[in-house]
């Protein structure tokens, strides 16, 4: 291949650590054992324009003026600012004297005060904070990260902005490309452990969310999101996207929510440099997810690591000190295209 990122389908230069074969070692390996760094970080609260608010934590080298580009880094279910991988790369992107901001979505670091959440197909938030990026530093360079469900709503929102997209490139790893069969497999084997835990803790958000209206005044709102809850107990993705999901956020039911929310068809409609990270031994998947050549745009860079589990992707060192091949790829990847558009001297609105 002439260059190092070229353009379509390719097979990733990743090797999981001999100690980390296993797509569920991969998968389950930092959330019990890695110690992620710790950053200072700047939190601020943005304010949307339907009185809701989002939590951004900032971080960057020391005496970072605006130079070098800033990144939004955007988690994945259940997760929150403080994952694991979003701390992990925050620190990688300083260390080569790029700022960042990781956001939190609605209710992941504090119940929020409305009755949304988020969701697959909330690229509205994103927009929302990059736009608020823009008018704080106009001048800085902007790039999107989004894992697992936060990367399906940066490739949606890739696909939806297309060249109105504020930023010069964006990452999305292990991401849900079709939601109905990720619901699927997690139907399946051990997968159903990963469908509990999460189950477990969404609706545990939930609830919290139904007190945190009820003690804003907003009754009526808290008695929606009870009722929707009173349909569980959740034993799937189909259920609690059909129940919870669709209903409060505009969907007419979970199909309409998996057809519309679905990122895989926004990958054709891509202009601006976008990497995909899959693993094809993901356990929140199956092959059938990956989509076709034809249905990639130009734009899109798709990597497919034969193993790497879910947002796993750990390879070499040792169990005491593994190398994390996300936090090396990604910001070469941004460097990459950042410096692709100097050389042809471009400026992004």
């Amino acid at each position: 291949m002439s260059s190092p990122f070229p353009q379509g389908m390719f097979e990733s230069a990743f090797r999981p650590a001999w100690w980390l074969r296993n797509p569920h070692a991969q998968t389950l390996f930092s959330s019990f054992f890695r110690k992620p760094p710790s950053l200072a970080r700047e939190r601020e609260e943005l304010l949307l324009p339907d009185g809701d608010f989002l939590d951004l934590d900032w971080h960057g080298p020391v005496g970072w003026s605006g130079a070098t580009p800033l990144v939004l880094v955007v988690h994945g279910l259940s997760g929150s600012s403080d994952s694991h991988y979003v701390l992990g790369l925050q620190a990688a992107l300083a260390k080569q004297g790029w700022a960042s901001v990781a956001m939190n979505c609605r209710g992941a670091s504090r119940p929020n005060n409305r009755p949304r959440a988020y969701h697959a197909g909330a690229s509205d938030d994103i927009l929302a904070v990059l736009q608020h990026m823009v008018a704080r530093y106009p001048q800085t360079p902007r790039a999107l990260v989004g894992y697992s469900l936060g990367g399906s709503m940066t490739l949606t929102l890739m696909g939806q902005q297309q060249h109105e997209a504020p930023v010069f490139a964006a990452v999305a790893v292990s991401v849900p490309l079709q939601l109905e069969l990720c619901a699927d497999r997690m139907d399946s084997g051990f997968s159903r452990v990963y469908r509990q835990h999460f189950m477990e803790t969404l609706v545990a958000h939930w609830r919290d969310k139904a007190v945190h209206l009820e003690q804003l005044g907003d009754s009526e709102s808290a008695e929606k999101v009870l009722g929707q809850l009173a349909r569980g107990p959740f034993q799937s993705f189909w259920q609690y996207d059909n129940e919870l999901v669709a209903p409060l956020h505009g969907y007419q039911d979970v199909h309409d929510y998996y057809h519309r929310a679905s990122p895989r068809q926004f990958l054709s409609s891509i202009t601006r440099p976008t990497l995909v990270i899959q693993s094809a031994d993901d356990p929140f998947m199956t092959p059938e997810v990956l989509p076709g050549i034809q249905e990639l745009s130009s734009a899109v860079h798709f990597e497919l690591c034969q193993r790497g589990g879910h947002v796993g992707f750990i390879e070499g060192g040792t169990p005491r000190a593994p190398a994390y091949y996300l936090e090396s790829r990604i910001p070469d990847f941004l460097t990459h295209q950042w410096q692709a558009i100097q050389g042809r001297g471009e400026l992004l609105g």
